[in-house]
């Protein structure tokens, strides 16, 4: 009853939307609830909805060329499985422990990768999306950085950059490619400083420590329900979030990139992480809040349809804001849609 109680309290929050509060919201591949994710579309979207910051996940050419996928694996965001030119490039790789067979982005040069177009990823949980499949080129780290800086011209306002520096332990050992040697060479190139918004981040140990050895741009450790980082396969995220681990933690990272399941209890009362990980000088972002009933813990969805919104997406925020989170992880706006 007691817990109850406290749920509907916290859900009273949700009346005041999520954007309006005083917690980062980080647009998840840009606003990808919208468009398909990694593109400049879905970024400039995300931007001109509000987001404080815009997220990209890195992978690199094999010209050592960052570039914006949700995986290094390229069929499930490309057209590369219809494309003839490429299919002699079909490869099976074990990637985290995990056998994957496709195109992977490492195989292609930039040139090659620019002949490709974008689709949507999760056609089925959004058609409206697919729309767009076809208009999008793969956009390189710099195209965004770009975008970024011509926005904030014209809005006078700041736009943070929370790049994530996809599978670094695969990519050094299996292709030669550091991504963080890489990364830190674009950021400097491109003028980036420990005095812009930035936050990097990684499921990994090891490339956040030598960054942390190398720079000064703020850090953010992700985990994740179950297993563990690839680069240390002995540990488990679950023994990262203990006290004791968020004390090792906090000797690199500046936050916690924690999946919602970690932060809320399936009643959507708080867990202990946001507080452990205050005791330790960490702040919690929370991943990943979307307006898909799919998506969504039972309690906050609107009707059976997996497609269906409503808006579980605001009173999600509402509840991860007064769980104490400092920023969430969205695919969309958060904005109001005549919540109740």
């Amino acid at each position: 009853m007691v817990r109850s109680l406290a749920l509907i309290a916290l859900l009273a929050l949700a009346s005041v939307p999520a954007a309006a509060q005083d917690m980062l919201i980080i647009a998840h591949r840009g606003a990808s609830a919208e468009r398909p994710e990694h593109t400049l579309a879905a970024y400039e979207l995300a931007i001109d909805q509000g987001a404080d910051y815009i997220e990209p996940d890195l992978v690199a050419t094999k010209d050592l060329v960052l570039v914006s996928r949700h995986e290094n694996e390229l069929s499930g965001t490309t057209d590369v499985a219809s494309r003839e030119e490429f299919e002699d490039r079909r490869r099976d790789k074990t990637i985290d422990g995990q056998k994957i067979a496709g195109w992977f982005a490492e195989d292609f040069t930039l040139a090659e990768l620019r002949t490709l177009r974008a689709k949507e990823r999760i056609a089925s949980l959004r058609p409206a999306n697919a729309r767009f499949d076809g208009l999008y080129q793969v956009p390189t780290f710099a195209e965004i950085v770009k975008l970024v800086r011509a926005k904030e011209a014209a809005t006078g306002r700041r736009i943070g950059l929370y790049p994530e520096i996809k599978h670094p332990e695969f990519l050094l050992q299996e292709a030669g490619i550091d991504m963080v040697d890489l990364l830190l060479r674009e950021l400097r190139q491109l003028g980036i400083t420990s005095a812009d918004p930035v936050f990097i981040q990684s499921f990994e140990v090891a490339p956040l420590q030598r960054l942390k050895l190398r720079g000064e741009f703020k850090l953010v450790q992700l985990v994740a329900p179950i297993g563990g980082p690839a680069d240390e396969p002995a540990m488990r995220y679950a023994e990262m979030v203990t006290p004791t681990g968020l004390v090792e933690v906090a000797k690199y990272a500046d936050a916690v990139g924690a999946h919602i399941a970690m932060v809320l209890t399936p009643d959507g009362t708080p867990t202990t992480l946001v507080a452990d990980a205050k005791t330790s000088g960490l702040a919690v972002h929370a991943w990943t809040v979307r307006p898909e009933n799919d998506f969504l813990p039972a309690m906050l969805r609107t009707g059976d349809d997996p497609k269906g919104k409503g808006c579980g997406d605001v009173k999600l925020a509402a509840l991860l804001k007064a769980a104490g989170v400092a920023g969430v992880f969205s695919d969309g706006p958060l904005k109001e849609r005549n919540c109740p």
